[in-house]
């Protein structure tokens, strides 16, 4: 096989190989200058759509990037909302952003006729709330 045509294997395999396998990465932070507060339990704390009228105080925000080809369950998509927000010490985590879209594109084919085919991702960001 040249090299050329096991190099595009090579990538349509791994490319082939990410999209086959569901996956949830997450990332945390915490806001500067606020409480801190000790962690809760994941099993404790809220998913919320809407802002809660029970005072409380935003502690930080969660990121969340998953899959969509296949897309992971919802409930774990959930789970890793709570766990980070729980490491915060957050009693609710009220989702404000999620949205399927382009998260990285490859391209293929030779210089003079080039394919770009887009890969898409599920978004999500939560801000941390602790009630008062």
């Amino acid at each position: 096989m040249p090299v050329r045509g096991f190099k595009a294997l090579a990538i349509a395999l791994t490319v082939f190989g990410l999209s086959a396998c569901a996956n949830i990465n997450a990332s945390s932070t915490q806001y500067v200058g606020g409480e801190h507060f000790a962690p809760t339990l994941p099993e404790s704390v809220q998913v919320l759509r809407v802002e809660p009228t029970r005072p409380h105080v935003r502690v930080g925000e969660v990121i969340v990037d998953a899959s969509v080809e296949p897309p992971p369950p919802v409930t774990d998509i959930e789970q890793k909302l709570r766990t980070e927000a729980a490491a915060m010490g957050g009693d609710a985590v009220v989702v404000v952003y999620d949205r399927i879209q382009p998260v990285s594109a490859y391209v293929s084919g030779p210089l003079w006729d080039r394919d770009i085919q887009s890969i898409q991702g599920r978004k999500l960001k939560g801000i941390v709330i602790h009630y008062n």
